[in-house]
């Protein structure tokens, strides 16, 4: 299933439908000229049956929970100390084209 769909089943709760329906997915895709696949707006539509989606959104908030950060921040933490050393030298460049641009 693509982002697509859920994102279109999203914009038409945001506008005010409770519970979407393949139609509105199908109107919603093709404004944008996107590709439709009724049977995946449906079997999403399906899914969602019955539920909130802002109990999907809790649920699915609670399940990533138990991903934690591992090991990861670490290596975060080093390259953003390390690009704010290269975060100098760029403006340095950008003032040096600008100069160029000036001069013609």
């Amino acid at each position: 299933m693509g982002m697509k769909y859920a994102a279109a089943y999203l914009m038409a709760v945001l506008a005010g439908k409770e519970a979407p329906t393949a139609a509105d997915l199908q109107k919603i895709l093709e404004s944008v000229e996107a590709e439709y696949d009724a049977e995946v707006a449906e079997k999403l539509v399906s899914e969602l049956s019955g539920k909130t989606v802002h109990e999907v959104v809790a649920a699915g908030k609670e399940k990533l929970k138990g991903f934690g950060g591992g090991g990861g921040g670490g290596v975060a933490v080093a390259a953003a100390a390390g690009g704010g050393g290269g975060g100098g030298a760029a403006p340095v460049a950008a003032k040096e084209e600008k100069k160029v641009v000036e001069e013609e």
